[in-house]
């Protein structure tokens, strides 16, 4: 009986270093891994939490009631094209959550690019603030404005 429990321990205690270690992958040092784009402006995780970026808006691409705005394809593919499938950042601001329950956050690559800030400045997006939730919008309007200047992306004629 002895010989059973102990390995039954051993066995649970196996488990949960499995267990941890996997959550450890998957997070790393606040670290996320993106599973699915879902437009311009928000992704999910690999544990099925949606993130909004916090302080844009990209062009609606799946509204019930607004067709598929101008640059959203765009706006979609360049997120994806610097998320999908690859560990990301957190950083959050003072509200964590929005009414649908997402995480808000400020989202960044593992070389250290804001993917807000990204977005904004290649002309994908444009700035949303919405208190209380405003650490970077001075950096974003001057992004917003450089573009429109230069006519990229949305800002293009």
């Amino acid at each position: 009986m002895k010989k059973v429990q102990k390995n039954s321990w051993s066995y649970l205690l196996a488990i949960l270093i499995v267990i941890f270690m996997y959550n450890f992958y998957q997070r790393g040092s606040d670290q996320y891994i993106v599973t699915r784009v879902i437009d311009g402006d928000t992704i999910e995780l690999r544990n099925g939490e949606k993130v909004r970026y916090i302080g844009i808006d990209t062009p609606e691409l799946h509204h019930p009631r607004k067709d598929v705005e101008y640059f959203a394809q765009e706006a979609y593919k360049a997120n994806r094209q610097m998320v999908e499938n690859k560990k990301v950042k957190l950083e959050f601001d003072v509200q964590q959550k929005d009414r649908y329950g997402r995480l808000l956050a400020y989202v960044y690559t593992e070389d250290g690019i804001m993917i807000n800030e990204w977005l904004v400045a290649n002309g994908y997006a444009r700035v949303a603030t919405f208190p209380p939730n405003v650490r970077y919008v001075d950096r974003f309007l001057r992004l917003e404005q450089e573009a429109r200047e230069q006519n990229i992306g949305l800002w293009s004629k």
